[in-house]
Order: C-alpha cells, then sequence, then structure tokens
C-alpha cells in the first residue's frame, strides 16, 4: 500500500481543531474572525473596532427632545503572535492522520492552547461586577448572585457561562448535590465532577484562572475624591498611602448604580475596577467604567462629592485569594487574524475554524535532511462589554 503523506490542508485543520477543544473559555467568548488582512498579511499591533450597542435616553410628555447620537467602539489590538514549532523527516509525514496528531499535533496545541487560554484569561481583571466570598467555599448562592450581577447589567439569558478552578468545583458539586438534577446530569456530578447547566449557567473547569492579590490599601483605603463633579475614566483623589492594584474593585461613597435603560437609582453603590496600578501616595484613579452622570451611557446617580471616601471592595490589604468568571459571550472578544503566506518555502497553508485562523509553514532543511514546521496564531482580546460578566472571589 503506498504511503499517505500528510498534506499542509490536513496539518493544519488537524492542528486547529485540536487547538479549539481545548480552550473551554476562548471557546465561549465571542471569537471576532478578521480577514482584512488576508491579502497583505496581519501584523502584531494592527486594530480592529468593535462598535458598542448605542443608547438612549427617554423623552417625558410631548414636546421633542431630540438627542444626538453617541456611537462608541471598543479598540481591540491584536498584539500577541504564539506558536509552536517542529522538525520532521519524511517518515514521520508518511504517518496516518491520527497517529500523526497523536505523537506530534496534541501535545503541542495542549501546550499552546494553554498559553493562549492563560493570556486570555486575563481579562477577567477588567470585570468590576464583584462579589466578595474571600475565605468562603463556593456555593449554590456565589452562582445565584453571579447571576444576578448579569441580569442587573441586562446579559441575555443565552450563552451564559460559568468557569471554576479546581476547587471551586468541589466545592460548588458538593453544594449543589442535594438539589434537583435530571438522573444523566447528576450521575456526571459523582462520576467525575461534572457539574453541567446550573443556575443560569454552563459550568466549565479550567486551571488557568488566575489567582488575585489586591493592594496594600485596606478596606478603608484612606483615599477621598479631591473635589467635586469628577467624572471619566480617571478620578482625582488624595489622602491615600498605599496601593491599589489593577483588578481591585473599589466604590465611592454616595454614587449609586442606576437601572441601565431606565436610569432610576438601584440605591446600590456602583462598583469600579481599577484598570492601572496606583502607586502609593496616587494623586489619581484609573477605573472602569467611566463614570458617567447623563445621556444614554449614564451609570450612575451624580458625580462623587469632594472628599467621598474611596472603599475598596475586593477584600482587605493585599488580600489573595481564588477567582471564578460568570460571563455571557459578548462580555469578551477574543479576535485572530490572517498571517501572510509567505512564498518560496515548502508549503504555507492558512486555516480558519469558530473563528480562529491559524497559519502553518513548512520548509526543508538540505543539509540535515529536515523539514522545520511552525504553526502560528496571530490575537488580540478585549474586555468589551464588562457588564455582562462577574467575578467571585472564592476560599
Amino acid at each position: 500500500m503506498a504511503n499517505t503523506l500528510l498534506t499542509d490542508s490536513v496539518i493544519t485543520k488537524e492542528a486547529l481543531l485540536v487547538l479549539h477543544q481545548n480552550l473551554n473559555f476562548i471557546g465561549n467568548i465571542n471569537t471576532q474572525y478578521d480577514d482584512q488582512y488576508a491579502q497583505s498579511g496581519a501584523k502584531i499591533g494592527s486594530t480592529l473596532n468593535i462598535r458598542q450597542p448605542n443608547q438612549f435616553t427617554v423623552r417625558d410628555g410631548a414636546t421633542l427632545a431630540a438627542q444626538d447620537v453617541d456611537e462608541v467602539s471598543t479598540p481591540l489590538a491584536v498584539t500577541s503572535q504564539k506558536g509552536v514549532d517542529i522538525n520532521f523527516t519524511s517518515a514521520e509525514l508518511s504517518l496516518t492522520i491520527d497517529e500523526f496528531s497523536d505523537r506530534y499535533i496534541k501535545p503541542a496545541m495542549s501546550t499552546l492552547a494553554s498559553v493562549v487560554e492563560a493570556d486570555a484569561l486575563t481579562m477577567i481583571l477588567d470585570v468590576y461586577n464583584f462579589d466578595n466570598g474571600i475565605g468562603s467555599a463556593a456555593t449554590v448562592g456565589t452562582a445565584s448572585r453571579a447571576r444576578k450581577a448579569l441580569t442587573d447589567g441586562l446579559a441575555p439569558t443565552s450563552d451564559r457561562c460559568m468557569i471554576w478552578n479546581t476547587q471551586g468545583t468541589v466545592d460548588y458539586v458538593d453544594a449543589a448535590k442535594g438539589l434537583f438534577q435530571s438522573s444523566t446530569a447528576i450521575a456526571k456530578q459523582y462520576k467525575e465532577g461534572i457539574i453541567g447547566r446550573a443556575a443560569g449557567f454552563d459550568h466549565f473547569e479550567n486551571t488557568l484562572i488566575p489567582s488575585f492579590t489586591s493592594g496594600t490599601a485596606a478596606a478603608t483605603t484612606g483615599y477621598v475624591v479631591n473635589g467635586a463633579n469628577k467624572t471619566g475614566e480617571s478620578i482625582p483623589v488624595d489622602g491615600g498611602s498605599n496601593t491599589l492594584l489593577k483588578g481591585d474593585v473599589i466604590t465611592f461613597a454616595g454614587v449609586f448604580r442606576v437601572h441601565p435603560e431606565t436610569k432610576i437609582t438601584t440605591g446600590i453603590l456602583q462598583k469600579f475596577v481599577v484598570t492601572e496600578a496606583s502607586g502609593s501616595s496616587a494623586t489619581s484613579l484609573a477605573i472602569s467604567p467611566a463614570l458617567t452622570i447623563a445621556g444614554g451611557r449614564q451609570n450612575v446617580t451624580g458625580a462623587p462629592a469632594d472628599n467621598a471616601a474611596v472603599v475598596k471592595v475586593s477584600g482587605g490589604a493585599s488580600a489573595a485569594f481564588e477567582q471564578c468568571i460568570s460571563f455571557q459571550k459578548d462580555a469578551f472578544a477574543f479576535a485572530t487574524a490572517d498571517l501572510i503566506k509567505p512564498e518560496g518555502v515548502h508549503f504555507c497553508a492558512r486555516e480558519e475554524m469558530d473563528g480562529i485562523s491559524m497559519r502553518i509553514v513548512r520548509d526543508y532543511d538540505i543539509t540535515n535532511d529536515k523539514m522545520p514546521c511552525r504553526l502560528d496564531i496571530l490575537y488580540g482580546f478585549k474586555a468589551i462589554r464588562p457588564e455582562l460578566a462577574s467575578r467571585s472571589a472564592i476560599n
């Protein structure tokens, strides 16, 4: 029987399939494949713009009150190129695709998938909805509070996922074991520790969710707002002498969240996430979401008063905790773009699957009778609608 030589397309498709199967976070968020670079090839630093939904205010009465359309797009920079490089011999390329996949593709792509997934999971530090369960095991209430946060943010009920670290899975399965479930699902809980669908989420386990250690500022940070009527993504402060880190969650005294559509106060303090480490004795805090007091994108009742206290809700001083993430698919975006297909090589191919583009390039080393091969992915990611996600601190 003649040899079955593996083609560039077969190798690329199989590699992409294995990569996709190993991404349970990226596989459940918005994967934006952009082929605008297909002719000349994308480069690191290329930017894609993702349009945000428009928001409006409602008129009361018969008198026309026309409002400007405030369209907003979120730039997503394609800044990361990662890949795996392997040397093959002609004999190895004569294997069947199953043998080739088991020996080479699966181990290489599993490692690449882990690195890319861990990179993308850093987006959870951009989420400002936060449930402080530090020091406590995960419970059914953990999932229920996360569901409430997403619903309050008007997240669609479809495509909601909750991803736990390994200890969180243990705790949640134990807490939920006595609740009603189908016989098949409950059997999987006992035999495999799989949660499945519960509390409005599809549940997954992931070993790559980063733990977090908050800044040195205590819950009572000592910082106060410097001046009245301060809005936007940077709020001037004074009075503190400790750090707030990227990912710390804070509130401002007297600044309450409003309903996203009616703009009526909820009576609940709006949470903000720190987007840049403050350093000690900060003079301003970079925050998300932007503190907005009017218009279609209004999210709070008003600006903080002068000397309004800044309170940290992500634990005490240098609090260390594990976390899980709940989200609706459109909270996060992961974008890939086509890399160039170089000429003058033994072969080159690009394939795209479910929004993820990968390229393979192989050449021939005549001196050593080897065929060096590289598989590359060019990508970027961003929390484009973080109001559709929630972080839960556990353990």
